[in-house]
């Protein structure tokens, strides 16, 4: 049993990977497609923000329209769509039928993480499935500290088109593995009670969080290259090495948060807002000292990271009976976190400085601490195992649809 739920991981894990390694891939060729689609360099990054909604947005949706499916049809059908409108991004030469097609694709990632995480809380004891959720989301952070780099390779040496056709049949690739190791997986009650019971207060304030935690973040991340050339003097290829230790320090963190989530995820929140506002505000403080602004950009995608599993966690946990649809709305808050972050970190740049981004992040994850006190608070929906956790101070259950 044991080793089956492990190659049911590994395919999950497998199906994240290439995912999440398409969704950023046009951050690497961006150029390329803005010449080859002869527009703006800004109307091709569009492409970026068109996925991120139908990510953020659509796929809630579909994952409430299709809550009663069983799971595993669910990921195999995303996963053959997904390769399918992602072929679709190849053989047009229309900005704006790519801009659906990458939309579209999106929402299939969206409903993809929510089916992923439900099978992987079946396939484990109720006592790992913060881990088995640790190892889905590393899927999509090690895509971003291997996928991408690999993926710009590509698509240097095929052009953006090979690159996009490589993903499709990886894609291809994941959907096999998924029919021949991801065992069937019952879908939930109604999409109504689902939805009513997963924006219950309690997931709603973790949410909150989630979105306060990316935002802080990525407030800062995104203007990290002209802050490490402008206050820590450091540019060029050594640039590339302070982004791989962010990407390692996010996949480790995902990894081993799982353990923290399956001890207590309540008080890892804490810990990791705490972590997070030091670390930024290390990098603020102390930028200007390479050695230091190396280990504060580490240390932030360490702990940003390491609170993913605990924040999936608790959402789930405390959506009760609506966890099934609950799965996937960390994804899409964090997406938000992002969106505002960096538009955050931009409003500072514009009035202050580069380094007013960082400042910005540090005053996000002020903000997330107290917030991260009252979730670590909360508890899920009176049933016999949310009882037995409040008496073991776990600070969350699996939901009962997990088995």
């Amino acid at each position: 049993m044991r080793t089956r739920a492990d190659l049911t991981l590994a395919t999950l894990f497998g199906g994240m990977f290439v995912m999440g390694s398409t969704e950023l891939l046009v951050v690497g060729v961006l150029d390329l497609m803005a010449a080859d689609l002869r527009v703006s360099v800004q109307a091709a990054g569009a492409l970026v923000t068109a996925y991120a909604l139908g990510l953020a947005i659509g796929g809630p949706v579909l994952t409430a329209l299709t809550v009663r499916l069983d799971r595993r049809l669910i990921l195999a059908a995303a996963l053959a769509l997904f390769a399918l409108t992602t072929l679709l991004a190849i053989v047009t030469t229309s900005t704006a039928l790519m801009l659906v097609a990458r939309t579209v694709t999106g929402t299939l990632q969206g409903a993809y993480i929510a089916a992923a995480f439900a099978v992987g809380g079946a396939v484990v004891p109720a006592a790992r499935a913060g881990r088995a959720m640790a190892v889905v989301i590393s899927g999509t952070t090690v895509s971003g500290a291997l996928g991408v780099p690999l993926g710009t390779l590509a698509g240097q040496t095929l052009g953006w088109r090979g690159s996009f056709a490589a993903a499709a049949v990886l894609a291809v690739a994941a959907l096999v593995a998924t029919l021949l190791l991801v065992p069937s997986v019952p879908g939930a009650g109604g999409a109504e009670a689902q939805v009513r019971h997963a924006f219950a207060p309690p997931v709603l304030a973790v949410l909150a969080l989630t979105v306060l935690a990316f935002a802080s973040v990525y407030a800062a991340l995104t203007y990290i290259v002209p802050f490490l050339a402008t206050v820590t003097g450091v540019s060029g290829g050594a640039v590339s090495v302070f982004l791989l230790a962010y990407g390692v320090a996010t996949a480790a963190g995902s990894f081993g948060g799982g353990r923290f989530a399956d001890t207590n995820a309540g008080r890892a929140l804490v810990v990791g807002t705490v972590g997070l506002a030091i670390s930024l505000l290390t990098l603020f403080v102390f930028g200007a000292v390479a050695f230091v602004a190396g280990a504060a950009v580490l240390a932030s995608g360490l702990f940003a990271m390491g609170m993913a599993p605990s924040l999936q966690y608790r959402v789930v946990s405390l959506a009760g009976p609506g966890g099934s649809f609950a799965q996937s709305l960390p994804a899409s808050a964090a997406n938000v976190g992002i969106a505002l972050g960096s538009l955050a970190g931009g409003v500072a740049v514009g009035a202050v400085g580069v380094s007013a981004a960082v400042a910005a992040g540090v005053a996000l994850a002020v903000l997330a601490i107290p917030v991260a006190a009252v979730c670590s608070r909360l508890r899920p929906p009176a049933s016999p195992a949310a009882d037995a956790d409040c008496k073991t101070g776990s600070g969350g259950s699996a939901p009962q649809s997990w088995g």
